[in-house]
């Protein structure tokens, strides 16, 4: 099953993307700061959210976990 069909999977993917460009960020702001607008704006706005809504992505990152780990 692909990542588009499984809600779980999809969800990690998403998480993943979030905090992939925060961090990315984080190294090199001038990599996602050229492209805000457009389809290469939404690496951006990931990492806006991940910056913004640190605590809850970090909540997110360890349900995320912790679901993987001990559910499935």
């Amino acid at each position: 099953m692909s990542a588009i069909f499984n809600f779980q999977s999809l969800l990690t993917v998403i998480l993943l993307l979030i905090c992939t460009c925060a961090y990315i960020r984080s190294l090199a702001p001038s990599i996602l700061d050229k492209n805000k607008t457009g389809l290469l704006g939404i690496f951006w706005k990931c990492a806006r959210i991940g910056e913004r809504k640190s605590p809850y992505v970090a909540v997110c990152c360890i349900v995320m976990a912790f679901s993987i780990l001990f559910i499935q």
